[in-house]
């Protein structure tokens, strides 16, 4: 794993993320400072021993960036721009990426979205262990350094992270299904028992387990919501357009006591839920991969983008460099039982591959 410079890191927007990617890397030793639009919460995090500090120095070796995702693209250029400090990494937690990605061509950026929460708001929410186990995904371009994703990937791994590497666009079509969209979809579901808990109160008392894991999420902070939701609206249309034909046929089964339709619907359903992967993927097994790559821009994103797309799990990841430098070679840590298949997918993209 290539290791930061320094251990001084600077956090800017101390909301739930913010405070806890502060604490979690404090709690990986690291140095934190950090700063919010608000004084109030800069006040209290200095008070709970969030960070140390507020003043970033040119020598933090991580800057993360947890502001609103319409404001994650300039926060990010204004940093780069005062900063000449080579080895700096810059990063987000926005749940959007297309547009900051798009905006933001210093190769010192690798832009990022931990798929973690709580319904638990700001501040007060923070936990030092939001990110164990969790799915951190990052999203390389052909501009990213192998050092920098090296360097970031390793520090996540630190927070208990589980790092994949999707292209931003991609991040956004996907993620409008898997996080944005069922946010909606809680919210819906809450209002409308609540417009029909007006006339019959008894409903609530009724509300059993399923109803309170489906609509848990709306209780989250409906502040940031807004932001990320019309910043990939065109991917959570769609979406919402797939799902409303779903549901319209659904409706149409029920009608015409279809009960093949509605039972196959629901078995499907029941199959592709057994099938999530775990939060964890096991670490004791572990293959390494000696993958040789050119200095060439997009190489780095190339492999850790076929990773995600085969759900490998890299546990780690290293990158040797070759004498001359033009060359060099990336050594990642995967799961024993996957490094057949995904051996065989490097070496059908044109790589070299070994084994240690």
């Amino acid at each position: 794993m290539t290791s930061p410079s320094s251990r001084h890191a600077h956090v800017i927007g101390l909301g739930l993320i913010g405070s806890s990617v502060a604490l979690a890397l404090g709690e990986a030793g690291w140095h934190v400072t950090g700063t919010d639009l608000d004084t109030s919460i800069v006040e209290a995090a200095l008070s709970a021993s969030v960070v140390e500090g507020t003043e970033r120095s040119d020598n933090d070796a991580l800057v993360v960036i947890a502001t609103p995702a319409r404001l994650v693209a300039a926060t990010a250029n204004k940093v780069l721009r005062e900063s000449s400090n080579a080895s700096l990494i810059v990063t987000d937690v926005a749940g959007v990426k297309g547009a900051i990605a798009s905006n933001i061509s210093d190769p010192r950026f690798l832009a990022g979205h931990p798929m973690a929460g709580s319904e638990l708001r700001g501040l007060a929410g923070a936990r030092a262990d939001l990110f164990q186990g969790c799915t951190w995904v990052l999203t390389p371009t052909a501009a990213t350094k192998p050092e920098t994703y090296g360097t970031l990937h390793g520090v996540l791994r630190e927070l208990g992270a589980n790092v994949v590497a999707v292209d931003a666009e991609d991040h956004d079509r996907l993620v409008a299904v898997a996080s944005h969209v069922p946010h909606l979809l809680a919210g819906a579901l809450m209002n409308e028992a609540s417009r029909v808990a007006e006339q019959d109160t008894v409903l609530l008392q009724l509300a059993a387990g399923g109803f309170r894991d489906m609509t848990r999420v709306a209780a989250g902070d409906p502040g940031i919501w807004p932001d990320v939701l019309f910043e990939n609206r065109v991917a959570i249309s769609q979406s919402l357009e797939s799902l409303e034909a779903r549901l319209a046929a659904l409706r149409t089964a029920l009608n015409n006591d279809d009960h093949d339709a509605v039972a196959n619907d629901l078995l499907s359903a029941a199959s592709a839920r057994r099938q999530l992967p775990g939060r964890a993927l096991n670490s004791e097994n572990l293959a390494y991969l000696r993958v040789a790559v050119s200095d060439q821009p997009g190489v780095l994103a190339a492999v850790t983008m076929a990773a995600s797309e085969m759900l490998v799990n890299i546990y780690d990841i290293e990158i040797a460099h070759g004498i001359e430098g033009s060359s060099g070679t990336l050594l990642l840590a995967i799961d024993a039982r996957q490094a057949e298949p995904f051996s065989h997918a490097l070496v059908e993209m044109g790589f070299q591959v070994g084994h240690e």
